[in-house]
């Protein structure tokens, strides 16, 4: 079974989408900061990333650049996609927030088909 790395600050989101996420079967990993998400990447395999696009000591878009860095796929989540730089909505499949859990899915299952 995939195997995805949640970076998510807020606590209650996380939470509601690591449960949409088990329920689905994928094993999951969770962090609340850019520092552990780009460290979780460097020492352990995922298949995908999901990140917030802001962190509190950073930006998803860096934990995905590490995580490409490794041959990781990566799928940004933010509520401040439109404040995003261009080049950064275009490297990465970018979904607003709030989530549909059906939507995230769909996401998740695209790209790792691709």
């Amino acid at each position: 079974m995939p195997r995805i790395l949640l970076v998510e600050d807020d606590a209650n989101v996380r939470t509601l989408i690591e449960h949409v996420l088990l329920h689905e079967g994928y094993e999951v990993d969770t962090t609340g900061t850019a520092s552990g998400g780009t460290e979780l990447v460097r020492c352990r395999s995922y298949d995908l990333v999901v990140a917030d696009g802001k962190l509190p000591d950073g930006t998803g878009m860096e934990v995905a650049d590490a995580a490409t860095e490794r041959g990781m796929r990566a799928i940004i989540i933010t509520g401040y996609a439109f404040t995003l730089p261009i080049e950064d909505r275009d490297r990465y499949e970018v979904m607003l927030k709030p989530l549909r859990p059906g939507e995230l899915i769909s996401a998740i299952e695209r790209v790792l088909q691709n």
